[in-house]
């Protein structure tokens, strides 16, 4: 069985002001995320990991720069562990995109799962480009026990389709900055092992938007 431990980035600065982080748009990791990050390398140190992967964007960088220090293995940097494409909506809060685009903003919170913003994607885009992605990482480390950072969102895709949740079903699970998600992979399925350990880290992290 292959095991992945999915880690979801440090906390960002825009994590604490609300704001949308997504494909494109990013924020650098506060002194609290640069803590979580070398708790976060202790941890994988003592984890016996065999590969490394890493979405590409700069908060998943710096969350993944100790790990690869305290492990020793290099780095698997792929842009398809991105953050949703959030087009428009990037960089503002949620009540600067209802005043700015209402309409849209109206119709992203009907969970349509074929709506995308302006030069954003959609929850079904999204979802495909990711479940993909670890179809591909599971295909090339058959039976190992590997680490993946990547985004929230990309989490929430993992969860919902290990647990067979519609991807449009309101959120029932929490994505905490830092925490650790452990998946396993065998005969083509996917199964949760363990969900949200924080037990790492010092302090209460935050949870997704």
């Amino acid at each position: 069985m292959l095991e992945i431990l999915l880690v979801r980035h440090g906390e960002t600065h825009w994590n604490r002001e609300g704001r949308v982080q997504g494909y494109h748009a990013d924020s650098p990791l506060t002194e609290t995320g640069l803590e979580q990050a070398q708790a976060l390398a202790r941890r994988m140190a003592t984890e016996a990991l065999d590969a490394l992967y890493s979405s590409d964007l700069g908060r998943t960088r710096q969350t993944v720069a100790p790990i690869m220090q305290s492990t020793g293995l290099p780095v698997n940097f792929d842009s398809r562990l991105r953050e949703r494409n959030y087009g428009t909506f990037e960089g503002k809060t949620f009540l600067e995109v209802e005043r700015e685009f209402p309409e849209a903003y109206a119709h992203f919170r009907t969970r349509d799962p074929h709506f995308a913003a302006a030069g954003g994607e959609s929850t079904v885009q999204f979802h495909d480009r990711v479940v993909q992605a670890f179809e591909r990482i599971a295909s090339e480390a058959v039976g190992a026990r590997i680490a993946v950072v990547a985004h929230g969102g990309v989490l929430g895709v993992m969860y919902r389709h290990a647990m067979n949740i519609p991807i449009e079903a309101p959120r029932n699970y929490t994505v905490a900055n830092a925490s650790i998600n452990r998946f396993g992979y065998q005969r083509g399925g996917w199964r949760i092992l363990e969900w949200g350990d924080v037990s790492h880290l010092p302090a209460t992290s935050l949870d997704d938007l």
